[in-house]
């Protein structure tokens, strides 16, 4: 693992919030508005980049007229849905201010908990916080059977990986922007385990990671997790494995990420960069 060197990390220097959607017409306008709310409680300045996933229904062109109401909302987009992944890579990859927040559309986590990470980050000089549902001071709203699956998977990635973390699926994550421009253009996985592959990569490149209590409530029924589900999960999971260990792939000098370049949907105005503008068409 390498050593980094780095900045003092200072919330005053901006955040940009990045949230994948796919199909989430019906939760949209609550999730922009909301996470706009919540990030100017914070005091500095932000973007908040909705990346719409190829949606099928209407989220991308509802997400442009809500950008034309919100300040500070930019709204990207793919033409075809590629993963929850992909989706965060490209967001991760435009974003304007030194830290960048991950937030999943449907506010289980909501980022009114980003002064936890962000107080983390400060305190520890951290290069990520992640939300961990595994933390004790952490409240989760979680059925049993994703519990004993959330433990298990921490168990086999502690195992192949040695990461210091025991939650790599949370939504909820804080980064600085170098160590995800240096990180996400070496990334493979586009859909179920990118999160993993992330902090594995970020974690070889010297990033020290830590962990903050969440709050998740249900906000939705809880789908079924089948058998493809678990499988292709295991299946990502050892190709990580594998291209770490084996091949050394994450070590490689950088590659290009060049699939899928977002399309930009509705962007602020030039002056948004501080923090007055309002989101127009592009």
């Amino acid at each position: 693992m390498r050593t980094r060197t780095k900045p003092a990390i200072d919330r005053r220097d901006g955040v940009s919030v990045v949230i994948p959607a796919f199909n989430e017409v019906q939760g949209i306008e609550r999730c922009l508005r909301e996470t706009v709310d919540a990030m100017e409680s914070v005091g500095a300045p932000f973007e908040v980049i909705l990346v719409d996933d190829g949606s099928e229904d209407q989220t991308a062109e509802f997400a442009v007229e809500l950008a034309r109401q919100i300040p500070h909302v930019r709204v990207v987009g793919a033409n075809r849905n590629a993963g929850k992944g992909a989706a965060l890579v490209q967001g991760g990859l435009i974003a304007r201010y030194p830290l960048v927040l991950f937030v999943d559309a449907d506010l289980e986590i909501h980022p009114r908990q980003v002064t936890v990470l962000l107080d983390r980050m400060e305190s520890e000089q951290a290069d990520v916080v992640i939300g961990s549902k595994m933390h004790p001071d952490s409240r989760v709203d979680y059925p049993k059977e994703r519990r004993l699956l959330s433990v298990g998977y921490y168990l086999l990635v502690r195992l192949l990986f040695r990461l210091p973390v025991h939650d790599t699926q949370t939504g909820l994550k804080l980064y600085r922007r170098e160590i995800l421009q240096e990180v996400l253009p070496r990334l493979v996985v586009k859909r179920f385990a990118m999160d993993l592959e992330l902090l594995v990569t970020a974690h070889r490149h010297g990033a020290k990671i830590v962990e903050a209590p969440v709050v998740v409530t249900r906000e939705r029924p809880f789908g079924r997790i089948g058998k493809a589900d678990v499988r292709n999960v295991a299946q990502d999971t050892a190709a990580i494995w594998y291209r770490t260990y084996i091949l050394r792939y994450y070590d490689r000098p950088m590659t290009r990420w060049e699939e899928l370049t977002p399309i930009e949907r509705a962007t602020p105005p030039t002056d948004a960069g501080t923090g007055t503008g309002t989101g127009t068409a592009a």
